[in-house]
């Protein structure tokens, strides 16, 4: 291998994909990629493989690879013309969840295709049963927004006008879903424009070869990664508390990793059957979030691309919660079962490895979405909101406080942005003490915001999880806490949760809520649960949360022994 030319090309085509997606976050119209940064920009050659992406979104990265290969099952790559971009939503066509729109721009040089550039964004309205797309009491996948097989949105450089028309048609927010698409392309067209240059520069066949090298190189670290944990099968299971429909029926998550050498098996039989409701995973998650959780527990510095991915292996076994059958609602499988998925791989390995994991963390985006009419302007608006939440402790270290769930690496939208660009008056936002599990090392601690209705009316609903089933502490850490929405009506004093107040199914996953003006609604975000016996901790620190804040005098004094000075 010529490892001077790999090294420069690995970091120009990394940072090629982080210009990508400065371009889609600088050129979007909603919050959800200009500030909270949903989308992943990366490449790939012409076999579909992933050759470089940049550190976005990790439930997108792993499943990339997957997304490429299935749309040139659909669109062979001989029908594929300089100019085109492709567009693919369909998560039971290797994609993710309905939401996520994925573009693919074909790269050629001197007139032969040499791979693409893939853009990935969480698209914020796309129709379906309600506003924002997380429809927390669908039944089928109908009811979840419009998918899109693998069309050209453009051919030949211009705008197949038929597929716009009807993208547009099938949304609340068309200016707002027509600026996001462009952003994509955008994107898109920077990548094939950057990765011509580079080819041109080096050579087809010198940059054909040096990808074959990055890959084998990312594959063989990956390996000798995995040769240094013990050969064994490690089992582990977390529960969901509910799909939406049957508040009072719970769903498994069981996994049996099976390390031998410097190969990983993940299996999922024994997990649950699919759900009624939209909990399910699909493939394409089942499988990132296993290279998802691998990527978490091996080194940082093996480039990200296909590569790395051959020496892990996924069993899904079909029709179950992890590899859901059409036409089974699935949104909030990409959103919510993947970092439980995650967390249970990570639970499973905590023996082998018991310094490259957490205990667990909130597993929650929250995903508490909106639209309406605003009052003054007169314009349809929607919003995909996400949260953060407390992670797990850690053998070394305590976990990290208000940070997103471990599939996202997304960013809350500020207060500043937030109340300007939707009728909410942001009350309160502030971390809840005690929420973060006792331990050696504590659990990350959630958060509460607090939010009043400027408008006449909007139109809620919510995909979130953990308001029942605390995050699990590791090796005698305890629980963490528990999340919460909440809602107080104009003219009431008390709280009530989304069961009491409107009568839904599950306090968690509801659907199409009527919030009116002087209505005001709390979100509580889980913490993480703690890592080692409580006893354990240094007493500087346990002084040091309760100044803080993170953890009251009363709990101090029952999980550490505190006393104070």
């Amino acid at each position: 291998m010529d490892f001077v030319t790999m090294n420069i090309l690995e970091s120009s085509m990394v940072s090629l994909c982080k210009e990508m997606g400065i371009v889609l976050m600088k050129t979007s119209y909603s919050t959800i990629f200009n500030e909270a940064l949903d989308f992943t920009c990366g490449l790939a050659d012409m076999n579909g493989d992933m050759i470089a992406v940049a550190d976005y979104c990790p439930a997108q990265i792993g499943g990339m690879p997957l997304l490429v290969k299935s749309c040139l099952k659909e669109i062979p790559i001989d029908e594929i013309e300089e100019g085109d971009v492709i567009l693919h939503n369909d998560p039971y066509r290797g994609g993710l969840h309905t939401p996520e729109h994925t573009f693919f721009k074909p790269i050629f040089v001197d007139g032969e295709i040499m791979g693409f550039a893939v853009a990935i964004g969480h698209i914020a309205e796309v129709g379906g049963m309600a506003p924002g797309g997380f429809c927390g009491e669908a039944t089928e996948i109908f009811q979840e927004g419009l998918r899109i097989p693998p069309v050209k949105i453009k051919k030949r450089g211009k705008d197949n006008i038929e597929v716009w028309k009807l993208l547009l048609a099938n949304v609340r927010t068309p200016r707002v879903n027509y600026g996001d698409l462009r952003a994509l392309i955008a994107a898109v067209d920077l990548g094939e424009k950057q990765m011509t240059q580079i080819y041109k520069k080096y050579g087809k066949e010198k940059i054909k070869e040096t990808v074959n090298d990055l890959l084998l190189y990312s594959e063989r670290r990956m390996r000798a990664e995995l040769e240094a944990i013990p050969d064994g099968i490690y089992a582990f299971s977390d529960t969901i508390e509910s799909d939406g429909i049957d508040a009072e029926r719970t769903y498994t998550v069981a996994v049996e990793v099976h390390k031998r050498g410097g190969e990983i098996i993940v299996d999922y039989h024994g997990s649950s059957p699919q759900a009624s409701g939209p909990i399910n995973a699909t493939l394409g998650v089942a499988t990132s979030a296993a290279y998802n959780a691998v990527l978490h527990m091996t080194d940082p510095t093996i480039p990200r691309n296909s590569g790395c991915f051959r020496p892990i292996r996924v069993m899904a076994p079909p029709g179950t919660i992890v590899n859901v059958d059409f036409p089974a609602p699935e949104v909030g499988g990409n959103t919510e079962t993947h970092p439980r998925i995650v967390g249970t791989i990570l639970g499973a390995m905590a023996p082998a490895i018991p310094n490259r994991v957490m205990a667990a963390e909130g597993a929650t985006h929250c995903n508490f979405v909106f639209g309406g009419v605003d009052a003054d302007t007169g314009e349809y608006f929607a919003c995909y909101d996400l949260e953060a939440v407390g992670w797990g402790g850690r053998a070394f270290a305590d976990g990290n406080d208000g940070v997103d769930s471990i599939n996202g690496n997304c960013r809350i939208t500020p207060v500043e942005v937030y109340e300007t660009r939707f009728p909410w008056r942001i009350e309160s936002l502030a971390f809840n003490v005690d929420a973060g599990g006792a331990g050696e090392f504590r659990g990350g601690v959630g958060y509460s915001k607090q939010m009043l209705c400027l408008n006449d009316e909007i139109i809620c609903s919510q995909m979130t999880d953990r308001h029942l089933l605390a995050p699990w502490g590791l090796n005698g850490g305890t629980e963490g806490g528990v999340g919460a929405t909440l809602v107080m009506k104009n003219g009431r004093e008390d709280w009530q949760t989304m069961r009491e107040a409107y009568g839904k199914a599950s306090t968690s996953r509801y659907s199409n809520v009527s919030i009116r003006r002087g209505d005001r609604v709390r979100l509580v975000t889980p913490g993480g649960g703690g890592y080692g016996e409580p006893a354990k901790r240094d007493p500087a620190a346990v002084a040091e949360d309760v100044r803080e804040g993170y953890v009251s005098k009363a709990a101090a004094q029952k999980h550490y022994g505190y006393q104070e000075a």
